[in-house]
This record gives C-alpha cells, structure tokens and sequence, in this order.
C-alpha cells in the first residue's frame, strides 16, 4: 500500500521520452520554418514522404502567409524523397510543384526561383533515369528566366547551370568541355557559397573524375582537400547522407587510383571508405544512397553477394540507372562465382533467369541483362563451352542503348566485353 502513488522507476523512464519526444518535436517545429532543409537527413524516407504531403497541402491553403516559399519547400521535399528512393511519384509530384510556381511566379526574382525548381527536377530525372535531352530542357528554362540584374536567386541559378554542364561535359568526354565546366563550379561555388552541398558534392566529384582520367595531381589534391572539408564539416549526427556521400566518392577515387596503378594499399583504403560510408545510415533511411554506396564498392569484387541481392531488391523494376547498375554487377558476380566452381548447371539457370528477364525490361535494365548475357557467354567458353556468337552485335546494341541514356558506366561495362568477345575469332 506504501508504494501507491509512487512513480515506478518505468514511469519516470517512459516521461523522459515523452519529454524528448516533445523536444524533438520543438526541434523539427522550428526546422520546417528555416530555409536550410539539412535536417531531413535525419528522417527516413516515409517521415520525409509525409512531410512534404504536409507542405504542398499547406501551400493550397488560402490562409497560408506564404504559398510561394511554401511550395518550393514541397517541391524540395518530394525532390529529396525521389532522389533517397527513386519513386517516380515523388518526381511527378515535385515536377507539377514546380510547374505551379512557373505558373504562380510574379517578378523577375519568382520566376527565376521558379525556373530553378524546374530545372532540378530535370536534372534530378536525368540522375535517376537518364536521357540527356533533359539536361538540354533544362538548360533552356534556365535561359528563359534570366534575370536582367544581379538578385538574390543569382547564386541559385549559377549553382544548377554550373551543374548540369557539369553533367553534360562528363557524357561528351572531352577534355576541354571537362575543364570549362570545372571553371563553371569554381565560379557558381563562390557566388553560391558553402551551404550549397550539392554543388560541393558535384564539383569535388567532377575535379576527382577528371584528375583521374588526365593524371593531373593538381585536380586530385583538390578533390581530396573539398572532400575532406565536407566529411570533417558533415557531423554524422546532423548530416549522416552528406558525411555518406563525400566518403563514398573519396573511396571511389581511391579505388581509381588503385586500379590505375596497382596500388593495394590505396585498394584497401577504398573499401574502408566505402565500409564507412555504408556504416553511416542503414538502407531503408536512403535506399538509392545505399545502393551507390554498393555499386561502387563493388568494383573489387569485395562486396557480398547478398548485399548486392539487397541492393537490387531495393532497386528494381523502375527503370533507374542505379538499378540496372546493381542488376548488371550481381549477375557478373554470380556468373564469376558459377565460373569459379566450374558450375556449367548453374550457368545454364542464369542465362535461362536473363533471358526471361529480356522480356518487357526498360530500357536499361535490358542493356544490363545483354552484358551479362555476353558475360555468361564468355564465362561458358572458357570452361570449355562452344565459341560464343553474335556477341559484337549484342554488345554494340547495349553499348548505343547505356550510350543513348547517358549513362557512360553500363556502356564502358559493355565495351570491356566487347574487347574481350573481339578475341574469339567466332564471335
């Protein structure tokens, strides 16, 4: 009886959180009203769904003070959701979010913002899926909604125009085209400033690939000096797919660099960087940035085959780069290890799995099951099997359709194949 009206230790535990709870709550409350939208990398893909529901819902409110900046938060919002986890319905809603602000925008400020809206989500549809005639669409909104002076959307519109001739420059792969843009970066990211990430991201990414390609040390040591700024500058509590994304590209470089010179050391840095990337989230927070994370560690052969089951899993059957990306590096994993244990049985279930896959795949997708097709092709002869045919025919149509897409990697996949189905005479 002595006990009653006691709090239980439980009790006391259970108020605690609530009151945490409540804080946490406050937190995100004074968040939401901020422009810098940082703090979404703390939320998984379903809370992030909801929040931007709630923002493009108070937008059509006619008593919300401001329906402009409030629609562009949704638009935001639904363009982070599509870019974690590649739902085409997170795209269409940010596209028509988008569309609603070219139409609503008054002044030249609003219509330039405007304008940048839609070209992010033009430029985000081509980082998911592809086709370079989206890059060129925007582009030409950007041009359309110049300002006639200097504003405050200047620093915007120079960020996303440095970045899709950024993204431009890497399909064509010219040098000169490479280094232009570069300039670009240089430029946007100093009237920008340093909150812009994606800028930072993009440009210490352009200036890795480029160094890596042309041997200029001067671009690596840039690359590495950006890339440790942002992984030093992202706290892991506050900014872990920041932190995430720059350590996945410092090990993508470093993996470049230890296959360009046989390095094992700067091999075995790589992996640990990509393990640290991958340790900063778990896969349902941000399924795509886990699936990268994936396909790039993957180069080594290191990764797991059950993670790389997971990651298409997670990827599958939306037309995504990323996901044919992961389809084409699972089956070369599972034919080299059928290859390895002389599994000829196993070989025969593959291709029998790939070309039933053929069947109804988007464009990508059926680019990836040709390589591997060409891949088991290669794998069955040098076990003893029949001469591979018509694979340059094959290899040359996934290499037009990864080419036609944009998406360099699948065609350069698809071009090693090629190589190597060139030294059998019957092919």
């Amino acid at each position: 009886m002595g006990r009653i009206g006691r709090p239980e230790p439980g009790f006391k535990g259970a108020q605690r959180m609530f009151e945490f709870g409540r804080d946490l709550r406050k937190l995100f409350s004074q968040a939401r009203e901020s422009e810098d939208l940082g703090w979404v990398e703390l939320i998984g893909v379903d809370l992030l769904a909801a929040e931007a529901r709630r923002e493009a819902t108070d937008a059509g409110r006619v008593s919300c003070n401001r329906p402009f900046e409030t629609e562009r938060r949704a638009a935001a919002l639904w363009r982070e959701h599509a870019r974690r986890s590649g739902a085409a319905d997170s795209l269409d809603r940010a596209e028509r979010c988008a569309d609603s602000l070219m139409r609503a925008a008054v002044g030249e400020v609003q219509i330039a913002r405007a304008a940048v809206d839609k070209a992010q989500v033009l430029m985000l549809r081509f980082d998911l899926c592809g086709e370079p005639a989206r890059l060129d669409r925007a582009l030409a909104v950007l041009a359309g909604a110049a300002p006639t002076r200097r504003s405050a959307v200047s620093g915007e519109l120079s960020s996303v125009h440095a970045r899709l001739k950024a993204r431009q420059a890497r399909l064509s792969g010219d040098p000169a085209a490479l280094m232009d843009a570069a300039a670009l970066m240089d430029m946007a990211q100093h009237e920008a400033g340093a909150g812009d990430v994606e800028l930072r991201l993009d440009r210490a990414g352009l200036a890795l690939e480029t160094g890596v390609v042309k041997r200029d040390a001067r671009l690596l040591d840039q690359a590495g000096r950006d890339l440790g700024v942002l992984v030093e500058s992202a706290s892991p509590d506050y900014r872990p797919l920041t932190r995430a994304r720059a350590l996945a590209l410092c090990g993508a470089g470093l993996s470049a660099l230890a296959a360009v010179a046989s390095h094992v050391e700067a091999q075995d840095q790589g992996r640990m960087m990509f393990d640290a990337a991958a340790d900063q989230f778990t896969p349902d927070h941000s399924p795509l940035d886990w699936a990268v994370i994936q396909v790039l560690r993957a180069g080594d052969d290191a990764t797991p085959l059950m993670l790389l089951n997971q990651a298409e899993a997670l990827t599958q059957g939306r037309g995504l780069i990323i996901g044919a990306l992961v389809r084409e590096r699972r089956m070369a994993r599972e034919i080299a290890l059928a290859e390895a244990v002389r599994d000829l049985a196993g070989l025969d279930l593959l291709e029998d799995r790939l070309r039933r896959r053929l069947v109804g795949a988007a464009p990508l997708d059926w680019a990836a099951d040709q390589i591997g097709l060409a891949d088991l092709a290669l794998a069955r002869h040098r076990l003893g099997g029949p001469a591979p045919r018509h694979l340059n025919l094959i290899l040359n149509e996934a290499v037009a359709t990864a080419n036609e897409m944009g998406v360099p990697v699948l065609a350069e996949r698809a071009g090693v194949l090629l190589w190597k189905s060139s030294l059998s005479p019957s092919s």
